[in-house]
């Protein structure tokens, strides 16, 4: 089962993107994602403690009516975030009037922002672009989709895969204020398989898992932070607790897919960095280890610059908050790519021009051996760190 780089068509769904003059710039920036009936709706969401309006809303939809959702709207540079009571009152403005343009009821329209904190959302730009937007749904309008929901990003994420009867497609937004802690960023992912709500989550949970919580770009996390995941049903392939694990082994491939496309388009990267943290005694200890280093602003700038300064790396791991499970700096193993560099502890009589040349590629693998004894490993998806980054943030909202 390989994944594609496009979406055609998925049975049930259409889709529309359009400037409401949202930005800066004209550029479509409202999307519209509408099933042909009620779906089965599934979602995760931000762990931050600070959560936008729009997260708060979905959330209480989702509880409240998981097998009736019949739209998304997404709208781009306004995160409708510390809005407070107004903005709340705005999320649910956006869902009624959807409904009303679509005929549906307001609490089966779903709703997603990103862009800028701390601003309330142009409500009569909406209440002439979510008619636009209808006037712009056709089946095949994934491409425009993705595009119209992107912020910093320079490059649209799309996704899709069909096996065995059914598709699973999905668009991403996000190349900063990226940290894996549930989903990291905005993704709306829809399949036309026919599936019950609690499995769709427990599907959705299990793939986030080990795909969007696996990605790092600076460490920071959104209040926004969404996926949301749809089930038309209109393959007719029904999906039960026997087949369920293959349904979730194709919504993995889908997310990872997405997940690695947002590290490689991180703001200002120039590198992806698979880092994998082996030999633990713990799963946690690894993870732990692996964030710690995928997020040190030392590592990622070395990597930015080429250099195999693998020193960085070994003091990363000795800070992580681990608690009484020591690190034994003597046990320790490191190799970029299939060179190895330390091995227990001590560093190796390696050729640095090849480990230079490898900490210069577009894409490089480290592995790091704890050597505790463990079987449990971790692996997190990261970049460099670039001059780029800091102008692209130091000016985000000028």
């Amino acid at each position: 089962m390989e994944v594609k780089d496009s979406i055609e068509i998925v049975p049930g769904f259409r889709v529309g993107a359009v400037d409401a003059g949202l930005r800066k710039q004209p550029a479509a920036d409202l999307t519209l994602i509408v099933a042909d009936g009620p779906c089965s709706a599934a979602g995760v969401f931000t762990t931050n403690q600070v959560k936008a309006a729009p997260v708060l809303y979905d959330q209480a939809c989702l509880e409240a009516n998981p097998d009736q959702i019949q739209a998304v709207i997404i709208n781009a540079a306004v995160a409708n975030a510390c809005t407070g009571d107004e903005g709340m009152r705005n999320a649910k403005q956006t869902a009624d009037w959807v409904a009303e343009s679509i005929g549906c009821k307001p609490d089966q329209v779903l709703v997603m922002s990103t862009g800028v904190i701390g601003v309330q959302l142009p409500m009569s730009k909406f209440q002439s672009g979510i008619p636009a937007a209808k006037a712009a749904l056709r089946p095949d309008g994934w491409s425009d989709a993705a595009c119209a929901i992107m912020t910093t990003d320079t490059k649209p994420k799309i996704s899709s895969l069909t096996a065995d009867g059914i598709t699973i497609a999905g668009i991403a937004k996000g190349a900063g204020m990226i940290a894996p802690n549930m989903a990291t960023m905005l993704s709306a992912i829809v399949t036309d398989a026919d599936i019950a709500p609690q499995d769709l989550h427990s599907a959705l949970r299990r793939a986030a898992g080990v795909s969007f919580n696996h990605i790092v770009i600076d460490g920071d996390m959104s209040t926004n932070d969404t996926v949301l995941l749809l089930a038309s049903g209109a393959s007719g392939k029904r999906i039960k607790a026997d087949n369920l694990n293959h349904f979730t082994e194709m919504l993995t491939k889908v997310c990872a897919d997405l997940a690695k496309k947002i590290v490689k388009d991180g703001e200002g990267a120039s590198r992806f960095i698979q880092i994998i943290v082996t030999g633990a005694t713990h799963d946690w200890v690894a993870k732990e280890i692996a964030n710690t280093i995928a997020t040190s602003p030392l590592v990622k700038t070395a990597f930015y610059g080429g250099d195999a300064n693998w020193g960085r790396i070994l003091a990363a791991a000795g800070r992580a908050s681990i608690s009484d499970h020591k690190l034994d700096q003597n046990t320790l193993s490191l190799w970029y790519d299939d060179l190895q560099l330390v091995e227990k502890g001590m560093p190796l009589n390696y050729d640095d021009k090849r480990a230079n040349a490898i900490a210069s590629q577009p894409e490089i693998t480290v592995t790091l051996d704890l050597g505790q004894g463990g079987r449990e490993e971790y692996t997190v998806w990261t970049c460099d760190l670039s001059h780029d980054y800091v102008s692209i943030n130091g000016h985000y909202r000028t």
